[in-house]
């Protein structure tokens, strides 16, 4: 078991932590976040760990020797679905935090993990500042690639997971990524992000076809196990999709063995079967298309605005079924403690904060793959 010091910045609930844990690391956190009930699970699941205020007071000197750095800094400003700020905004300027972290505590690793829209915003300049900002701290290389948590869990959420690592690294290193072996026909094309004078050119990989994500054999990661149901009768049992108990029912159109859903393609309408996840945002909307997902979630967010279709009725999904679509275990976020005071979460926080996670199946799948960097 490889023990690691962590230092988990904008930790939310802990996704990187518990993948680290599944990949066989015993951590030790150091985590920062502002979100009081995100802290309070934090607290109550990582017992160990140790909580040390807002990223924009930290400073590398006050902590031990950190081996890992993680973030999932503030996304809303790169995010294809908020007004695209970008690097201008106030909360995903907060990166520039985290990289003042690393070039203090000087980590073995640090992974950085944010929306896809961070690539196009702002026409790929923001991306391009943000690997510049990588590069100047100087004695990192960096490899990026666009991951999609559909290929371990039932749930359609791409991410960027950024990994840097010591340019000093051995020869025989073969790299993080591709992740995605059994099936992969990826392609690498090379991206140069030169630093300051004096630190040297670092050169980061991101592996893609066409520029965006990668062709991956799904059915090799998706672990149909790893999330069960339980039917209106009390009947617990494996799925390919994301179901579980009712949570409210929502009445659209029927015809036979699909629901109707309102789309702005040219039926009008997009068909949804037993298994499927509907987006309910704006449900009435004569504009939106992409409704629907087939056999899988899409991605989940804070307000859980989802649904699953389940005996031909739509309910809203629920918790535990969100924290099993982010690789949580069941009840991650039930309770929080709160200043010694163990107490119960809303459901709305936990929505909330299973939509803000970091997907702790892909934390694992890149644990696994920079072990040798921690020997």
């Amino acid at each position: 078991m490889k023990k690691i010091n962590q230092l988990d910045l904008f930790s939310g609930i802990g996704g990187f932590h518990l993948g680290f844990e599944k990949a066989g690391y015993k951590v030790k956190s150091y985590f920062s976040e502002v979100d009081k009930h995100a802290i309070a699970v934090y607290k109550h699941k990582f017992k160990d760990s140790e909580y040390v205020g807002s990223v924009e007071h930290i400073t590398g000197n006050e902590l031990p020797r950190i081996d890992l750095i993680t973030f999932g800094s503030p996304c809303q400003d790169f995010s294809l679905a908020g007004k695209r700020k970008g690097m201008g905004g106030e909360r995903s300027s907060l990166v520039l935090e985290a990289i003042r972290l690393i070039g203090e505590c000087r980590p073995r690793v640090f992974i950085w993990e944010n929306v896809k829209g961070t690539f196009s915003s702002n026409s790929g300049e923001d991306f391009a500042a943000i690997l510049q900002a990588f590069a100047d701290i100087g004695g990192y290389r960096l490899e990026w690639q666009l991951l999609n948590t559909s290929w371990f869990l039932p749930q359609n959420r791409e991410r960027i997971y950024l990994v840097g690592y010591s340019t000093t690294t051995k020869r025989n290193w073969r790299g993080v990524f591709p992740i995605g072996e059994g099936g992969t026909t990826n392609t690498g094309s090379r991206v140069k992000a030169i630093g300051h004078r004096g630190t040297g050119g670092q050169q980061g990989i991101i592996y893609s076809d066409n520029g965006d994500s990668p062709t991956i054999n799904a059915s090799v990661y998706k672990d149909p196990t790893k999330v069960r149901i339980t039917d209106k009768r009390g009947n617990e049992r494996n799925m390919d999709k994301a179901s579980t108990l009712v949570a409210g029912y929502y009445k659209l159109p029927s015809d036979g063995d699909y629901i109707k859903v309102k789309s702005a393609t040219k039926s009008g309408y997009e068909k949804a079967e037993e298994g499927d996840a509907i987006n309910l945002t704006a449900i009435n909307s004569k504009t939106r298309k992409g409704r629907v997902g087939k056999q899988k979630a899409q991605t989940l967010d804070t307000l859980c605005e989802q649904a699953a279709i389940q005996d031909y009725h739509i309910r809203r999904l629920t918790p535990i079924e969100c924290e099993r679509l982010q690789g949580f275990p069941d009840n991650h976020t039930e309770y929080g403690n709160y200043n010694g005071e163990v107490k119960k979460m809303s459901n709305t926080q936990r929505y909330k904060q299973c939509g803000n996670a970091v997907t702790t199946d892909v934390a694992q799948a890149i644990a696994e793959k920079i072990k040798p960097l921690f020997k």
